[in-house]
């Protein structure tokens, strides 16, 4: 969506996971520095509301969208969004892959129970944001036709 965005307003996009996660899984040491830096430009979209950068991103946005769609389509979207990549062996970011399935049942951080665990957090981090930052607009994405419909906007 945010990829969508950045080429409906002709503006630089970053994905937060491609700057964060080096090669090996290992984490950018300079993740914070690199997305600091980007976002000091007049336009920019992210993908991603890291902790590390999730202040300096809500100080500078001008507009927030917050895809929230039922928490039953988020997993159902992240489990087949997952065995997906991981059966194609798709590289996400900088050379990495999901890992083997099996690794559900013996990892906290899979991506699955990450994202079951944190699905109630994220309206906090929104209110958060919008208290933070006072002139930050929220555009609220409850389905795909509402998906459909911002994108359609902003090309027009």
């Amino acid at each position: 969506m945010a990829r969508r965005i950045g080429t409906a307003l002709a503006v630089p996009h970053a994905e937060l996971d491609a700057l964060h996660w080096h090669e090996g899984w290992t984490a950018n040491p300079r993740f914070v520095d690199e997305v600091t830096g980007f976002i000091e430009r007049d336009a920019w979209v992210v993908d991603g509301f890291y902790t590390p950068v999730r202040a300096a991103l809500a100080a500078r946005a001008q507009v927030l969208v917050w895809l929230d769609p039922p928490p039953a389509v988020i997993l159902r979207r992240v489990v087949v969004r997952t065995v997906v990549r991981r059966i194609r062996r798709a590289e996400l970011w900088n050379g990495n892959q999901e890992p083997p399935l099996r690794t559900f049942f013996t990892d906290d951080e899979h991506v699955v129970r990450w994202a079951a665990r944190t699905l109630r957090l994220h309206e906090a981090r929104v209110r958060a944001a919008l208290a933070a930052n006072r002139d930050l607009r929220l555009v609220r994405i409850r389905s795909t036709r509402d998906a459909k419909r911002l994108i359609a906007r902003l090309r027009g």
